[in-house]
């Protein structure tokens, strides 16, 4: 696992880079996840075999450091990324974001639009208002979340079927995921989603088949985003699907 040390904060992400002479892929993770934790399985395919793979945790999860005092906003991750970006010298590269990290890639590519080769996202986060999970988090003030709000979704989700995804969300500040979801819910001007049809490379939306019928499909494609549907899987497919999504 390599690290980089961010430009305004005395912090660190860390990140694998798994080697390829193809075109590098940054990955970037969801809201409670982690790059090292979700990406392992799908950057190993043999379909990827080639590329540059690049498991990025972000600030505040898995193995980054996790300060109190950053902002921890969808632009600002977007922010460092770009500083990361360009001290791994990625000229040309493909985004791949889920969820969360979605929304953070096109912050992203808004920064580095003349590398960015393609962009792939997830069902990615285009709009303000958060998702159902995000706001779960902030029904909670946020001293209450950080003093019991965060254990007990933990403790929750250890009890049900998404015990494997506890263990990751686990890892992470409960201070980053609340100010995250914050922001989720907050959008931003230009939007993720305007920011995604004014892109000029080429762009991929992935649905997990039991997430539709849903309104977005259509109005992607007809914004010239590619739709891929991978079956028999919801929104959290990363995990037990890799094949699929690689």
């Amino acid at each position: 696992m390599h690290d980089f040390m961010l430009k305004d904060l005395p912090s660190r992400i860390r990140y694998h880079d798994f080697p390829g002479d193809g075109i590098p892929i940054l990955f970037i993770h969801g809201l409670g996840c982690a790059g090292s934790f979700d990406y392992p399985d799908v950057a190993t395919q043999s379909s990827l075999a080639g590329y540059r793979r690049i498991l990025v945790d972000l600030l505040g999860s898995g193995f980054s450091d996790k300060p109190n005092d950053f902002t921890y906003t969808i632009s600002d991750h977007a922010e460092y990324l770009a500083d990361f970006v360009t001290s791994l010298n990625l000229d040309h590269f493909v985004l791949f974001g889920h969820s969360m990290g979605g929304a953070i890639a096109l912050s992203l590519a808004a920064r580095c639009r003349d590398r960015l080769a393609q962009i792939v996202l997830s069902e990615a986060n285009l709009d303000g208002g958060g998702g159902a999970f995000s706001q779960s988090i902030v029904a909670y003030i946020e001293r209450e979340f950080l003093d019991r709000g965060f254990y007990e979704i933990i403790m929750h989700n250890q009890q049900t079927s998404n015990e494997t995804w506890a263990a990751s969300c686990a890892l992470t500040s409960p201070l980053a995921l609340y100010r995250s979801a914050q922001s989720l819910i907050a959008g931003q001007n230009p939007s993720w989603r305007e920011i995604l049809y004014a892109l000029d490379c080429p762009k991929t939306f992935i649905f997990g088949e039991y997430s539709l019928p849903d309104p977005n499909l259509q109005m992607l494609q007809d914004h010239g985003v590619q739709i891929e549907v991978v079956p028999n899987a919801g929104p959290f497919y990363g995990m037990g699907e890799s094949a699929r999504v690689s």
